[in-house]
């Protein structure tokens, strides 16, 4: 069906507009965004959406569950299929699916159950994210220390292949365990290489950015203090044009560390991650990781020893959370939408402009979800 959807304010990817609308076409792409005052085009479906934002859909590319499941041993493409249906339903129409360290034979079969998805052009399946196994014990967060290994030539081989298969593959990894020249090897492959769960020194970090590391894994967290003599992985993150994911759930980076990464980081080089779960999307109380229980507490997830193990958190209310804190709505939505887009090169999800995806979410003045679409249909919530 050709729709035309209005609002009070139409976010773009990089500016907000007022009193605008958005041509669909039946086929779930954009026409064109028209700005206030335009004719609308004839022969559409319209649907004034009242007060609120109309924005693109959210893009995560941290996700290690939902709706039950978790990445994992017996993850197939019907699961991914699952988690990515899941995370639609909360706004976000586009994510990276997260297997966090595992054993080489639950690596290789995510990375065959992605490409399968990929090849079924399931929606909402923008590539895959592996969250080691080649980290640093030291800070291994809730990864299981016993499967942390470095990465070796096979692990290398499989990588490179993998990003050949996918639309895109993040691939977290700690200086230390994997060599500058590893680190080339990916990136020439176009593998997205990220930083993150270790202890490194900001010379580290910053050799490795400069061997072709691109990101930096959920900012602040698992990664070494910020020092007066030795900043860090952290302090590499803020003061390179390294991008980075961080998580804006109130719980994982305290709010002067927030302003501090806003105000350091270029527009473009700070994204919203959720670091799902398998809870995200039900009413769960608790879950399995590896034998190990995780609690639902609040908007916290943790191991019962207290050490958070992802978050308990959605996109939108990561947004809302920028906006309570005093961000302006065009830069917390930029970096949910856009941004993130950008960083898997996915140039046709995050924005609103002719042909890109009719993935789109409606957040009310409030700034909370109302409605999303998928290729342009809306999805019942």
């Amino acid at each position: 069906m050709s729709q035309i959807l209005r609002a009070a304010h139409v976010f773009d990817g990089w500016q907000l507009h007022a009193d605008a609308a958005i041509s669909v076409t039946g086929e779930g792409r954009i026409a064109a965004l028209h700005p206030e005052g335009s004719v609308l085009p004839e022969g559409y479906v319209l649907t004034d959406l009242g007060d609120g934002v109309l924005a693109p859909g959210f893009v995560d590319l941290q996700v290690n569950g939902g709706g039950g499941a978790l990445v994992g041993a017996e993850t197939d493409a019907d699961q991914l299929a699952r988690i990515c249906a899941a995370h639609a339903r909360l706004g976000a129409t586009a994510i990276l699916p997260t297997l966090i360290t595992d054993t080489p034979e639950t690596t290789a079969r995510v990375i065959s159950a992605a490409i399968t998805a990929h090849k079924q052009q399931s929606p909402g399946f923008a590539g895959l994210h592996l969250e080691g196994p080649h980290l640093d014990p030291a800070r291994k967060g809730a990864h299981d220390a016993a499967l942390i290994r470095p990465m070796q030539a096979d692990d290398l081989r499989l990588l490179c292949e993998a990003a050949k298969a996918l639309p895109a593959l993040m691939v977290t990894i700690a200086p230390g365990t994997v060599t500058n020249d590893q680190i080339a090897t990916l990136s020439a492959a176009g593998v997205i290489v990220s930083l993150g769960h270790s202890a490194c020194s900001a010379q580290a970090a910053i050799a490795a950015h400069s061997a072709g590391a691109r990101c930096v894994t959920h900012l602040y967290n698992a990664m070494g203090p910020l020092q007066n003599r030795a900043p860090g992985l952290v302090g590499a993150a803020l003061t390179t044009p390294l991008r980075a994911g961080i998580i804006a759930d109130g719980v994982h980076v305290a709010p002067e560390c927030l302003e501090i990464a806003l105000r350091l980081k270029a527009e473009d080089d700070l994204f919203l991650v959720s670091d799902s779960m398998a809870v995200a999307g039900t009413e769960l109380t608790e879950f399995d990781l590896k034998g190990r229980r995780i609690t639902r507490s609040g908007n916290r997830l943790a191991l019962d020893d207290g050490t958070l193990a992802g978050a308990d958190v959605t996109m939108a209310q990561s947004v809302a959370h920028l906006v309570a804190l005093g961000q302006p709505l065009q830069r917390a939505l930029a970096m949910a939408t856009r941004v993130p887009a950008d960083v898997i090169g996915a140039p046709e999800r995050g924005r609103i402009r002719r042909d890109a995806r009719a993935d789109l979410v409606f957040l009310g003045p409030d700034t909370q979800l109302h409605a999303v679409w998928v290729g342009g249909r809306r999805l019942s919530r």
